[in-house]
């Protein structure tokens, strides 16, 4: 049964809706439904710290012959690192595209994404390898499974995206979450986010920065002397959980739409 979860004392943090059931994913058959066309593209998306890019790498190697597709509107900028938790490392010797792919301080909309990850989907395919969407974009997931038109150049083909997509959602407890966000928070601050945006900001005017939000909004306002660093830490985390319960709303969202996230604990 599902339950709606508790609110920690935490000021700034609205409640939860309700947990989705946790399913069991059977890694090979989900392969042998790919190799039989039942599906034409692995989607794993999750609220920021639900581990899904783990999830995905661990995906992909149980899989064999798997590439990842990004589907993160800020790790598509060069030398954003630490606050977009690339986390390149993870990845190992597993392929990924659309990570760093453009430089830090352009401006990168959502029909160029679409367009992006259309030309990388098709040659993933191409080379026979099966490709893995992993994100917490909610729009750029939904422009890449759900052959979005849009006004300008009126999109594409529908023939060019993925007409089959399996969704997979990474599910962790709403206190976990909370728990890795801050913890997160402290070994960004620690790996030298404060350095890294420092380092932006010789090349990025602060406005641009700051329309990045999250990391590179606050920590900005602190480099510029708007904020205190305390004020900063308190303000981004706040932030972060508002903006992993915002995810989690467009993804249930999506189930509303009829879209059916197969959600499994990683």
């Amino acid at each position: 049964m599902n339950k709606t979860e508790l609110l920690p004392d935490r000021p700034g943090i609205p409640p939860m809706a309700p947990m989705p059931e946790a399913e069991t994913i059977d890694t090979e058959a989900l392969a042998d439904a790919y190799r039989r066309g039942e599906t034409d593209l692995l989607c794993v998306v999750g609220p920021t710290a639900s581990g899904k890019t783990r999830y995905a790498v661990q995906l992909a190697r149980a899989i064999g012959n798997a590439e990842i597709l990004s589907a993160d509107s800020r790790q598509v900028y060069r030398g954003m690192d630490i606050g977009t938790g690339k986390d390149l490392c993870e990845y190992g010797d597993v392929p990924y595209h659309l990570i760093d792919i453009v430089p830090a301080g352009e401006k990168f909309n959502i029909y160029q994404y679409q367009a992006a990850f259309a030309e990388a989907y098709a040659d993933v395919r191409r080379r026979g390898a099966v490709p893995i969407l992993c994100g917490g974009s909610g729009l750029y997931i939904e422009s890449a499974t759900r052959a979005y038109k849009f006004e300008r150049q009126n999109g594409l083909p529908d023939e060019a995206l993925p007409q089959r997509p399996y969704y997979i959602g990474t599910l962790v407890s709403r206190e976990e979450r909370v728990a890795r966000i801050d913890r997160r928070l402290d070994e960004r601050l620690e790996e030298g986010l404060e350095e890294e945006v420092k380092g932006l900001m010789e090349s990025v005017p602060a406005e641009d920065l700051i329309y990045y939000g999250l990391e590179y909004k606050f920590v900005t306002l602190y480099l510029l002397g708007e904020l205190s660093f305390e004020d900063m830490k308190i303000a981004l985390g706040n932030a972060i959980h508002q903006f992993a319960k915002r995810q989690m709303t467009w993804f249930r969202g999506m189930e509303r739409d009829g879209i059916r996230i197969h959600w499994t604990r990683p």
